[in-house]
This record gives structure tokens, C-alpha cells and sequence, in this order.
């Protein structure tokens, strides 16, 4: 499993806190919703978590979750990804453990949560559909 701290990981509660406190100010002098976005639901929309690579490594971006998937592209050294969603695939040891997620960084391209230090064994965002 991954053995991974928690940097770079945004507090769920603290979103859920902010997001309650501006769905109340949404809320007009008869106590029904606006119905617009919350200025918080679009900041939270647009904050990107990028999360680093393991150090000293070159990740192979596959087409699929798994090392018989075409590589797509290498990234380089200390690179950053942004992770679209992720999903179950091929277990693959890596420096942050044994795991058998892999995290969608762009539309098919998927690196295994081995290599990313998402400070988390389990799943830190939404599953790939």
C-alpha cells in the first residue's frame, strides 16, 4: 500500500464549512437559493491539486491502467500531475507502495498511484466512469 503523507491534499471539511457558509449568503430575503454557483463552488471548480511524482523518476503515461497499454508519452523528472479521476487496473509496486489504482491525467493517459505521492492508500478523487 501507499505510505504517503498527507502534502498537497485538500481538507474536505474545510470545503464542506465554506461551501455552507456561501450557500447561505446565496440565499435571498425569502430564504430560497439564488440558484447561482457559489463563488466558492467556482474557485473550488478552478483550484487544480497537482501532485509530485516520486522523486528521481521518469513515468511511463499509459493508454490504459495497466503496463500492457501503449506508453504515450515519459514525464520527466519531478513532475507534477493534476488527476482527472482514477480507477482500479494492474497492482504495480512502485516507491509509494503496492496498489492497484491508476490516476487519469488527461483524456486516455494513466500513470499508476505507485509513482504518485497523493498521501493516501486509497482513492483521493472521483472514480473514472
Amino acid at each position: 500500500m501507499n505510505a504517503q503523507t498527507g502534502e498537497g491534499r485538500m481538507a474536505t471539511s474545510e470545503i464542506n464549512e465554506n461551501t455552507n457558509e456561501n450557500e447561505n449568503e446565496n440565499e435571498n430575503e425569502n430564504g430560497s437559493s439564488s440558484g447561482e454557483p457559489s463563488n466558492l463552488s467556482v474557485r473550488a471548480a478552478a483550484a487544480t491539486v497537482y501532485y509530485p511524482v516520486a522523486p528521481g523518476q521518469q513515468v511511463n503515461v499509459r493508454r490504459g491502467p495497466n503496463t500492457g497499454s501503449q506508453i504515450v508519452r515519459v514525464l520527466p523528472e519531478d513532475s507534477r500531475v493534476a488527476i482527472r479521476c482514477q480507477t482500479r487496473g494492474e497492482t504495480i509496486t512502485g516507491p509509494y507502495g503496492t496498489t492497484d489504482i491508476w490516476d487519469s491525467i488527461a483524456p486516455g493517459q494513466y500513470v499508476s498511484d505507485a509513482y504518485v505521492k497523493t498521501g493516501s492508500d486509497g482513492f483521493v478523487t472521483i472514480r473514472c466512469s
